[in-house]
């Protein structure tokens, strides 16, 4: 595995620059590029010239399943995270005046859902939010008492990677006696997951972002003592980026300072930028999955995302769909940007990520 060590910028990188090498940042988006044991998965499974996809399908959801320590007949594999939490949801048999509590970080793909839901007469409330205070857990625990079927909130935000306290969410809603939906596509990948011991109802994961898949692939896990949702809910598993999938968490389970690693490249990258610079979300770093928010005081997170691809170095810009995070956060009108860095991110590659950040921020 490569050494991803930390260390702020120093004018000796310079020489690990070079104009022809590309940098992939925005493995919070999806991972890229994808390893090679995931490569030669997907290419064996189209490349195969029999028909026993039935007894791979089974041999592949038994090790996706092992990995989330879950029984194959607990979890759906599902086109990816989005497709997960829309299944969850709808699977449950909503009433007038039932209430779901989320947080106000939530992506669309959960957020979304749970508007729907209030079409129908469901109340869903939004527990306040701010990279400075994390989630709210007595807000949460006021509005519990006040009865709720679902606690629905996402693991790591997408949008500045700020963990919430997923544990201490769950306690507090099953003493309130109610359900829990973990949204892991941030999570997932890199931080473990052991559903039973997590205590989760219900989790989603994306399998294209942590878990080094192609597109097109996920999951849902579900607790026994809720209905579990059937294939006709969600579509086909497409097979390939299923096989993806397994070699991926093989790949990663042979790399367990990955997390570490990332996390000392993303304080890296922090550490080049100048005081005027608004970081988003904690400071610290085991507080957050390996990824970098910020906004220039003066130039929009599109223009900086762009000058520092014209230096080798993909960055994200935007909202991430997820717009009440940004109203918590106050960046509706242009986003952030977001530099997320992979378990195969090198060290050269962060010398050049160093260098290009700095000439963008601090030359502008």
């Amino acid at each position: 595995m490569p050494n991803n060590g930390g260390g702020a910028f120093h004018p000796a990188a310079r020489v690990l620059y070079t104009p022809s090498m590309r940098v992939y940042l925005n493995h919070a988006g999806t991972s890229w590029p994808k390893p090679e044991p995931v490569r030669r998965a997907v290419g064996a499974v189209l490349e195969a010239s029999t028909a026993d996809w039935p007894e791979r399908f089974a041999t592949d959801h038994a090790a996706v399943a092992e990995w989330l320590g879950a029984a194959p007949s607990r979890l759906l594999l599902t086109p990816g995270c989005t497709a997960a939490l829309a299944a969850a949801i709808a699977e449950l048999p909503w009433s007038t005046g039932d209430r779901v509590i989320c947080g106000s970080f939530e992506h669309k793909a959960l957020a979304r859902p749970l508007a729907e839901l209030a079409h129908r007469g469901v109340h869903v409330v939004s527990i306040p939010s701010t990279s400075a205070a994390g989630f709210d857990l007595a807000a949460l625990e006021r509005e519990l008492k006040r009865g709720a079927r679902l606690v629905a909130t996402a693991w790591a935000t997408n949008v500045t990677g700020e963990l919430s306290p997923i544990a201490e969410i769950i306690k507090l809603a099953h003493a309130h006696g109610a359900k829990i939906l973990v949204d892991a596509a941030q999570a997932a990948g890199w931080l473990p997951i052991d559903v039973a011991a997590l205590g989760a109802d219900m989790l989603a994961f994306a399998g294209h972002k942590g878990p080094q898949a192609p597109w097109g692939v996920g999951g849902l896990y579900v607790a026994p003592s809720l209905p579990m949702p059937g294939y006709c809910d969600t579509g086909s598993v497409d097979r390939a980026a299923l096989a993806g999938l397994v070699a991926g968490v093989a790949w990663l389970r042979d790399r367990p300072a990955r997390l570490a690693n990332a996390r000392a490249g993303v304080a890296r990258l922090r550490a080049v930028l100048p005081t005027t610079i608004r970081v988003l979300g904690p400071a610290d770093e085991e507080h957050r999955v390996p990824t970098l928010a910020f906004v220039h005081p003066t130039r929009a997170p599109v223009e900086i995302a762009n000058a520092l691809r014209d230096q080798g170095v993909v960055a994200g810009a935007g909202r991430f769909c997820a717009a009440d995070a940004h109203v918590q956060l106050g960046t509706t009108a242009h986003g952030v940007v977001r530099l997320s860095v992979g378990p195969g991110t090198t060290t050269e590659e962060l010398a050049h990520a160093e260098r290009a950040l700095h000439d963008v921020i601090r030359g502008a």
